[in-house]
């Protein structure tokens, strides 16, 4: 039997962060006289790096120590916000158990900065059984690009055709499918309609199993 390899986006994947960042981003537009409305929020912001959100909401290029600057502030704020709130998404670790008892390898490749995951692992206790893992300031393109996911296939040694991502956004499905990789849509963020056409889909991990995996593998 071929290994099989589950990695997991962060936010929206493994807690349900983007409340929270939708309050620390208005929080941070709101001191510049900014006020984007949820439909931009959610077209704009979920699944995207701060470089992408940063230069479209302040409508120009946001590059260098400016951006570096600015991503501080925010995912500062966000972690004061958060801190007390980490939580992992319902039906996760039972999940992650069932597959780590399978052999399957496991990682995480996120957009967030390494401090936000820092945050999440240090309550979500699942650190010990991932094989890779993976922030913002590991790749140099972002999400669409799959830079991240064929990174952590090499992190974990297995080819990308025996890789399935579980994601939230438009841009992180988009990401595994340019990998070659199955995709399993997490409707935290989105609907099925608003993401790229994946494997699967679940609400949450309550009603999901290793062999629900394996089988995407089999068809």
């Amino acid at each position: 039997m071929n290994e099989i390899a589950a990695i997991f986006d962060m936010d929206g994947v493994i807690c349900h962060t983007n409340p929270y960042h939708s309050i620390a981003f208005r929080e941070f537009f709101s001191i510049r006289n900014l006020n984007p409305t949820d439909e931009e929020f959610a077209q704009h912001m979920f699944g995207k790096s701060n470089s992408y959100i940063l230069s479209h909401f302040l409508q120009r290029p946001v590059t260098g120590e400016e951006l570096l600057r600015l991503e501080d502030e925010k995912e500062s704020l966000f972690r004061k916000i958060y801190e007390s709130h980490v939580e992992p998404i319902s039906g996760l670790i039972d999940f992650i158990a069932d597959l780590e008892n399978n052999g399957v390898k496991l990682g995480v490749a996120t957009s967030a900065p390494q401090a936000n995951l820092e945050l999440i692992l240090s309550r979500v206790l699942i650190r010990e059984k991932l094989g890779s893992v993976m922030a913002s300031e590991h790749v140099k393109k972002h999400k669409p690009d799959p830079e991240v996911y064929l990174t952590s296939a090499a992190n974990l040694g297995i080819s990308p055709a025996q890789c399935v991502v579980f994601e939230d956004s438009f841009s992180g499905v988009s990401a595994a499918i340019n990998a070659g990789m199955k995709v399993v849509g997490v409707l935290t963020s989105h609907t099925r309609e608003e993401l790229p056409p994946c494997d699967l889909y679940i609400n949450d991990y309550s009603d999901i199993s290793y062999r629900n995996i394996r089988n995407l593998f089999n068809a």
